[in-house]
């Protein structure tokens, strides 16, 4: 390789000749090798293949109303360094700014690939293109179990909701509102298709940490933290 790549592994990473690295595929297998570097171009000498990490205990989606600006961006950097195993962007009745479909995604998708590659990550979660809440709903039945953190949900701790909120659940969906949150319609319609609302406390998170908030919990909660 050359170029960019290559910069990173010599200058940025200080990689010489010799070092041994992890190298990971398209196809997420791993493996160890050892680098060759000479005149500016390095080479990668595959040396071991890894074993396949262990399988996540709950696989977690995130549905993410799109926040305004650039917050999108952190939430699926963020996202990917917890483990996530997909994100929607959804678009809602109070989703503030405009969304251009053309470009976003795609910005999305290399954002998570290099945040995966950033946290030793070996998969890169799938970013779906933007749906719309009623669209998200529709596929609630994929889900063994979706949340919906809404302020006016029962203000239950966690702690005593999720073991009976999580008991058998191998994938499990988050849907996080906009800025000025999920209405009351679509909340009934998220009700209605089989999710849960539940409380994240008495103080209201800003979008782009909501989620952030749930999955870590959701983790600890199944032993992954």
């Amino acid at each position: 390789m050359r170029g960019g790549d290559a910069r990173k592994l010599t200058v940025v990473l200080r990689k010489a000749d010799g070092d041994e690295v992890e190298i990971v595929d398209s196809g997420g297998a791993a493996f160890k090798a050892m680098l060759v570097v000479e005149s500016g171009r390095v080479r990668a000498r595959l040396t071991e293949a890894l074993a396949p990490p262990a399988v996540e205990a709950l696989q977690i989606v995130l549905a993410q109303a799109i926040p305004k600006a650039s917050k999108m961006d952190y939430v699926v950097e963020k996202a990917t360094e917890l483990g996530v195993a997909r994100i929607i962007p959804v678009l809602t009745e109070r989703t503030a700014g405009t969304f251009a479909r053309a470009g976003k995604t795609e910005r999305w998708r290399r954002l998570a690939r290099s945040a995966a590659q950033q946290c030793g990550r070996r998969d890169v979660p799938e970013i779906d293109e933007a749906s719309t809440w009623d669209e998200f709903c529709a596929q609630l039945a994929t889900f063994d179990r979706t949340l919906i953190p809404w302020e006016l949900a029962e203000p239950v701790p966690l702690r005593d909701r999720l073991p009976g909120l999580l008991a058998g659940v191998r994938s499990a969906a988050i849907a996080i509102g906009p800025e000025g949150g999920f209405s009351h319609a679509e909340v009934e319609r998220g009700t209605d298709s089989g999710a849960v609302t539940i409380s994240l406390g008495r103080r209201i998170l800003r979008t782009e940490t909501a989620g952030l908030v749930v999955c870590g919990i959701l983790r600890y909660a199944t032993g992954d933290l």
